[in-house]
């Protein structure tokens, strides 16, 4: 499973939420990448100033602050998706 979270450099909530983020997933149960809006103009064009933003798959789970239930929940009904 992997999550996406959008951030730009020099952005103190990017790294709040990175940091925030990183005991969710010590378990190892999903990775995240990392994306640079600033770096892909779709993304900067798409999401702009909206950021940190974690994604799973195309959902937008949270934004700005982190939502640890949405995380956990994503996680728990993507566990069960996939065994299916």
């Amino acid at each position: 499973m992997k999550l996406t979270l959008l951030v730009r450099e020099y952005c103190h909530l990017c790294d709040e939420m990175s940091n925030d983020l990183a005991p969710l997933l010590a378990s190892g149960s999903a990775t995240v990448e990392l994306l640079d809006v600033d770096a892909d103009p779709v993304l900067e064009a798409r999401w702009g100033d909206k950021v940190p933003v974690l994604l799973g798959g195309a959902q937008e789970l949270c934004r700005y602050r982190l939502d640890p239930a949405a995380v956990l929940r994503w996680l728990r009904d993507a566990r069960v998706a996939t065994s299916r």
